[in-house]
């Protein structure tokens, strides 16, 4: 029982860091968005023009800055649900419940490594443009450097808004592997308690069978006193 309060404990207290840092996914990577007017900066890549000392870029799909963003989204409301019902739990869960738990975990742990490694290499393809003028990434931000004629890229906040995303998601990892071990752990305890209440169960049944059945092999006994006595000829 006591495992079972530190397990639980632990969950919610990691579903409330999943809750938190899911935000730092979201959050700067749709700012982001919205000042590269939709563009996604993950992967993108350009050179610098001679002429005018602009970045003539090149957009990489939308689908590496979109693929984070829906994870943030997913972590977001699986860890709310998770710690509401974690909350308000009262009963022992079920080996159903617990086995979803597990698959959410595993999900959860998939799609976070993924988004922290797609985060973490379209930062670097795009930070390799940048040092080629800039003497580091940091320092391009901020700078006029795209030219849009009907749209204006906004660079004021790219570093920070993607270090930002690439911690919560490198921390949602890390959190996720945490809440799927412990899910995992609470299942096999599950199993092995489940195993050995069918274990008693059967040994159970096994002695009252066994004590019924010498019951009714044993002959009746006959009491000696009472035989020598209606034997007796004297009396």
């Amino acid at each position: 029982m006591a495992l079972a309060n530190v397990l639980l404990l632990s969950q919610i207290a990691g579903h409330v860091l999943l809750f938190i840092l899911s935000l730092c996914i979201v959050l700067p990577l749709s700012i982001n968005l919205n000042q590269f007017c939709d563009h996604c900066l993950l992967f993108t890549t350009g050179k610098w023009r001679e002429e005018d000392g602009m970045f003539d870029v090149h957009w990489a799909s939308n689908g590496y800055c979109y693929f984070p963003l829906i994870t943030g989204v997913f972590l977001f409301i699986i860890s709310a649900i998770q710690i509401y019902r974690y909350a308000r739990m009262k009963e022992e869960e079920s080996f159903i419940a617990l086995f979803v738990d597990v698959v959410l975990g595993i999900w959860m742990l998939a799609m976070s490594i993924l988004s922290a490694i797609f985060i973490t290499l379209g930062f670097i393809v795009w930070c390799d443009g940048m040092t080629e003028r800039f003497p580091s990434c940091e320092t391009s931000a901020g700078q006029n450097i795209i030219r849009g004629d009907t749209e204006k890229i906004n660079t004021s906040g790219f570093y920070i808004e993607m270090g930002t995303t690439q911690f919560g998601a490198w921390g949602a990892f890390a959190i996720s592997v945490g809440i799927g071990v412990i899910a995992l752990l609470k299942l096999i305890h599950n199993h092995q308690v489940r195993n050995i209440k069918v274990s008693m169960y059967l040994e159970r049944q096994r002695l009252v069978n066994q004590q019924h059945y010498d019951g009714r092999s044993t002959p009746p006994m006959v009491s000696g006193s009472g035989a020598s006595s209606d034997s007796d000829p004297n009396k």
